[in-house]
């Protein structure tokens, strides 16, 4: 079995530090819920909610809208205080549990028999039980709530300012999210609200509003008919973006990342894509875009954006171990504004287990120093050169690597590699990246030594439209990289190079808890034999961003020692992405994929497949993932089932 575990810890030392605090991690070591010390000058009492049939929704509801309740540990001087307390809660309890869909609840608030009720406010009674308790004992106070039958909706109407309802064409039914039947709950009003104001904005209207919400309730039938005023507002384009901010650096940088220009087309879409876009940028820290209440003389929306700059230095650490490539860390320090014009400039060093290529165990007892892996790199960004939609990329990188794994032998590598690059900016989903790379190294495998030297050119393009990069439902990705390392620029190996993945996530439902997302990866070489091929240049498949199951590289052509690698590459997943709650879901996959002999793909040999199921578990940050897979075929290095944990999703 295989299992890939990681643990990340960011630090940052040059931010104000914070006082520790305690917290209660998920409740498990209970809570303070006693009530206050019995006194002379204050009548201590504790609160017990008593909702008939159950109800633990109805509870929650009581206790958050209860002062009884919420000021219980800040015990009133007399009984008289308490029963105006217990009075303010008869309004507040009710409007909770009318807002539930309860529109004929009862409430009764007592001290042993002395009970108050909205109808029938006995507080001089309530008062003398509860000073009874006066330096005696804390005094039992009980709220008793009859939520009675729950309301339905009837009618549903969205209508204009005329008192015309708008027709299914312009607010589809799906928009509302309502229909006669469902429970009367205001927070489900609210929702509703929020729709029909999004289904218009979505339109192009930016002033869409929801004027009022009338309800209706009808005791006898127990239902509620609900009428919403709405007003749609005209069709608008974008207008002119006022930036305010940022502080550290040239707003002409931040604005070479707003790809809205005036007068196209409003989207809420693009306001979100625009708040993502800026964020790219690495000084920058928040993004908030302000829509203006009302359009200009031209018919279009202003906005304003306002950049707060992100903290200028950043430093972190992580570790992760894996069973078959053993423990692994890395330390990085960045800085996002080198010379203020947020440029970044990222030092790192990984230090990993990379035994000789020929060495199969990852036994402690074989452990060498020399076993000992690492790679320092440094890289800069300059964007924006001029304030254009032109990016500096400059990479810097020495490393010792092998793919050595239990069972199989894969290769050493050592190299030093830099690449200077120029990217621009299309738009929001599009860019075009060129530049030069010089990568000299000795590469070992079974094949024999290559002592190498690249120089060349590489281009790539990136195309992106998904909605979200750790979790997306909808859209495709295209990602293409091309290099080129011909002899009359210097380089030992005349070698081209093509890599090409795409990925396609199509929602199933509207709401996406059904996500068929697939993925495709094609790549070719050409320009030199085999083995003439530095080793960490053939391709590979097998691995968790590869075919799960198959342990990392093990998957290729292969000699008596193991796997060579190819001069071509062809892999593809299929995944069924199931929410079963806001934050759970399940994730049946198939991947299957191989390196080949051949220049371009040419299934001359097997395709690897294995199938699996995947846990997610949905957070603000991503979905954290588990995914278990189970080879179809048995390869040297690989066993009966891998494990992979990470987060985001596989693609």
């Amino acid at each position: 079995m295989t299992l890939v575990v990681a643990l990340a810890a960011v630090l940052a030392p040059f931010a104000e530090a914070e006082p520790a605090r305690a917290f209660n991690f998920f409740g498990l070591w209970g809570s303070d819920d006693a009530p206050p010390a019995v006194s002379k000058t204050a009548i201590a009492y504790a609160v017990t909610v008593d909702v008939a049939g159950g109800g633990g929704d109805i509870r929650s509801a009581v206790t958050d809208a209860s002062s009884l309740y919420r000021l219980r540990k800040d015990p009133p001087p007399d009984g008289d205080s308490l029963a105006r307390r217990a009075n303010a809660d008869f309004g507040t309890i009710l409007d909770a549990l009318w807002g539930l869909g309860y529109y004929d609840a009862t409430v009764r608030i007592a001290v042993d028999g002395a009970a108050m009720t909205i109808l029938s406010p006995n507080a001089a009674a309530f008062a003398h039980a509860a000073d009874s308790y006066r330096n005696r004992a804390v005094a039992p106070v009980t709220i008793t709530v009859d939520p009675g039958p729950l309301f339905k909706l009837g009618s549903i109407r969205v209508v204009d300012g005329a008192g015309q309802e708008f027709p299914d064409s312009t607010l589809p039914a799906r928009a509302i999210g309502l229909k006669p039947g469902d429970p009367a709950r205001a927070v489900d009003l609210r929702a509703a609200e929020a729709r029909i104001v999004d289904a218009f904005r979505n339109q192009g209207r930016p002033l869409a509003k929801v004027l009022s919400i009338a309800p209706v309730v009808n005791h006898a039938t127990r239902t509620m008919d609900v009428t919403f005023l709405a007003a749609p507002g005209p069709v608008a384009p974008f207008g002119e973006a006022t930036l305010v901010g940022p502080k550290g650096f040239s707003p002409a940088i931040a604005r070479s990342f707003l790809y809205i220009e005036p007068g196209d087309a409003y989207t809420p879409r693009a306001i979100a894509d625009a708040r993502e876009s800026l964020r790219e940028i690495p000084a920058v820290g928040s993004v908030r875009i302000t829509e203006s209440p009302t359009l200009d003389q031209f018919g279009r929306l202003p906005y304003t954006v306002a950049i707060e700059d992100r903290l200028p230095y950043a430093v972190g650490a992580s570790a992760k171990y894996s069973s078959t490539n053993g423990p692994a860390g890395q330390a990085y320090w960045e800085d996002r504004n080198v010379f203020g014009g947020a440029e970044r400039l990222r030092l790192q060093a990984d230090l990993f287990y990379a035994p000789p290529w020929y060495i199969t165990s990852t036994s402690v007892k074989d452990f060498s120093i020399n076993d000992l892996g690492g790679r320092l790199s440094a890289s800069f960004l300059k964007p924006a050169l001029w304030g254009s939609r032109n990016d500096f990329l400059l990479d810097v990188l020495g490393e010792k690597v092998s793919t050595s794994g239990v069972g199989f032998v894969g290769y050493e590598v050592e190299d030093a590699d830099a690449t200077a690059a120029i990217r621009h900016r299309f738009g929001q989903n599009f860019w075009l990246q060129a530049g030069i790379e010089g990568q000299t190294g000795v590469a070992t495998d079974s094949l024999g030594r290559v002592n190498y030297t690249l120089v060349g050119v590489p281009v790539s393009a990136n195309y992106d439209t998904t909605d979200s990069k750790l979790d997306p439902t909808r859209g495709v990705r295209l990602n293409a990289t091309a290099y080129g390392f011909p002899e009359a620029l210097g380089s030992t190996v005349n070698l081209a190079q093509v890599r090409a993945f795409g990925s396609a996530y199509y929602s199933v439902d509207a709401d996406s808890r059904f996500v068929l997302a697939g993925r495709v990866g094609v790549g070719g070489e050409a320009g030199a034999a085999l083995d003439q091929i530095p080793a960490n240049w053939r391709f590979y498949a097998g691995g968790g961003g590869s075919v799960r199951g198959y342990a990392y590289n093990s998957l290729g052509p292969r000699n008596i020692y193991g796997v060579i690698g190819g001069r071509s590459l062809f892999v593809a997943s299929g995944e069924l992405r199931i929410k079963i709650t806001d934050t759970i879901g399940v994730v049946p996959f198939v991947d299957a994929g191989n390196a080949f002999v051949a220049n371009f793909p040419n299934f001359s040999m097997p395709l690897y497949a294995a199938a699996g199921v995947g846990l997610r578990y949905y957070t603000a940050i991503g979905p954290i993932r588990l995914d278990v897979a189970f080879p179809f075929q048995h390869v040297p290095g690989s066993g009966p089932v891998s494990v992979y944990v990470s987060i985001g999703q596989a693609f």
